[in-house]
């Protein structure tokens, strides 16, 4: 535990792991085994003393409940085997088959109930029933322990979402008021009321198929992948948020073994670099985890053409998709027609047919973007793809090429100035000049870059030797060096 200024604050409580998940609910299993064969017993002694119906029915269904509930344990040892070659999920829904046969086991007891309890009443048999304390203290304790058991197993089945277990404590919830109901037809017996121990049967058998069709119909859900309600639409909600995603294309999600399967297709902006896709989809998977811990959701982008996209970057896409490097692309409008043209660089020792098919294939690209109206030109220049040597120049020079760039800058007395980090480097093809300046950081890169190429100019029609200037203009900072 942690203090703030505004008091103690806990740490949440860790998430328990699958290996401990297993644990809890194999635990939970088998303590259900061994208190079901005890009050079996119990109620099965109860009924022999008493000759009561209603009480031999609990304990019948109390043998059968030995059955389920062994059935269960394996169910759930089963199901948290981990995914193998032929079950790529996973085993989860080993859990939901146990809770189906769960749901068999108490439709056939209620009709077997109804059956013995009719046949009473058809022929008109009237057993005789003995209310002893020995057998109102077993119903008491059996209710006592039916009441411990739904509510524990109830609240691991929540936590671990264990259909399984929540079947077992749908079994239990009917053993309670199985109990509550016998009780009340022998206290009917007790006072007079030869027949209630027959109806308490019935209401047994009534209540038995009811807890069944509520626990058959969430089983088929489940088998039938039928999406968790609400899941979905807080899923599609976490993904509206995360930065990056324009649209959500699709969602399904399936239970399993008390997690949620599922796949989620997003749009995503086409102009966007791989890593930066790569990474939103990590942020989303992250998102739908915190918002849905017992998860396991797929994610697939799709690049779309967003609203906001502007025809230069179609363009630039449109290269990078080709993988053909250009530079200097300009975009305009002549009328209803769209303009563009562009600089691309090849291999310098490509030959001139080839270049201009790689062009071609360029303008057609772009033409089937904006239409077969539009006016594409490309300037094909060539690139530089070996690493020529170079050293440094002599000290001399790079002082006079700094002094004329200094010089330059104030005479053109624009917003560049502080010309500092000079480097020339002399190649086969002639001097390499790297520079840094300053500027006023509010002026627009529009307005730096013509200052910058006014200078370069004037240096390089005085220095003919300069076959490259680099300039890296840097943001000015008030009260420094030219403020």
């Amino acid at each position: 535990m942690t203090t703030t200024q505004d008091g103690p604050v806990t740490a949440p409580p860790q998430r328990a792991t699958p290996a401990q998940i297993a644990q809890i609910k194999q635990r939970a299993a088998i303590l259900s085994v061994m208190a079901t064969i005890l009050l079996t017993a119990a109620k099965m002694l109860g009924a022999i003393i008493s000759g009561s119906l209603a009480l031999l029915t609990d304990a019948l269904q109390g043998l059968v409940d030995v059955g389920s509930t062994l059935f269960t344990w394996f169910a759930v040892r089963a199901s948290d085997k981990p995914a193998d070659e032929e079950h790529h999920y996973g085993h989860g829904k080993v859990e939901a088959l146990a809770a189906l046969v769960e749901t068999a086991i108490l439709f056939t007891l209620a009709g077997a109930i109804l059956w013995e309890a009719g046949n009473r009443l058809w022929t008109n048999l009237i057993e005789h029933v003995q209310v002893t304390p020995l057998v109102i203290g077993v119903l008491v304790l059996s209710m006592i322990v039916d009441a411990i058991r739904w509510r524990s197993l109830t609240k691991v089945a929540q936590e671990t979402g264990s259909e399984a277990l929540a079947g077992e404590a749908t079994h239990f919830s009917a053993d309670f008021i199985g109990s509550a109901l016998v009780l009340a037809g022998l206290i009917g017996v007790w006072y007079g009321f030869e027949r209630a121990d027959t109806a308490a049967a019935f209401a047994i058998a009534a209540y038995t198929a009811f807890s069944a069709f509520r626990l058959a119909r969430r089983v088929l859900n489940t088998l039938m992948d039928t999406a968790p309600e609400g899941v979905g639409e807080k899923l599609r909600e976490v993904a509206r948020r995360v930065p990056g995603v324009v649209g959500i294309n699709w969602l399904r999600i399936r239970p399993a073994g008390g997690r949620v399967h599922g796949e989620i297709g997003i749009s995503v902006s086409r102009t966007l670099p791989l890593e930066r896709v790569t990474a939103i989809k990590a942020e989303l998977g992250e998102a739908l985890r915190t918002s849905e811990p017992d998860s396991e959701i797929t994610i697939t982008a799709d690049p779309v053409q967003v609203d906001d996209e502007t025809a230069l970057e179609r363009v630039l896409l449109i290269a990078l998709k080709l993988k053909i490097p250009v530079h200097h692309v300009t975009v305009h409008s002549i009328g209803e027609k769209l303009s563009v043209s562009l600089d691309m660089e090849v291999d310098a020792t490509l030959p001139l047919g080839e270049a201009h098919e790689i062009a071609t294939r360029l303008e057609n690209a772009i033409r089937a973007e904006f239409g077969g109206e539009t006016e594409v030109e490309t300037h094909i220049e060539p690139m530089e793809t070996g690493q020529p040597h170079g050293h440094n120049a002599a000290w001399e020079t790079v002082e006079d090429i700094g002094k004329a760039l200094a010089g330059e800058a104030a005479r053109l007395a624009g917003p560049i100035h502080d010309i500092h980090s000079v480097r020339v480097r002399q190649t086969a093809k002639g001097l390499v000049v790297n520079y840094h300046c300053r500027v006023d950081p509010a002026l627009n890169v529009a307005a730096v870059h013509d200052a910058v190429d006014a200078i370069e100019r004037a240096v390089r029609i005085a220095r003919p030797q300069v076959c490259r200037l680099v300039s890296h203009a840097e943001p000015a900072v008030p009260g420094g060096n030219g403020f």
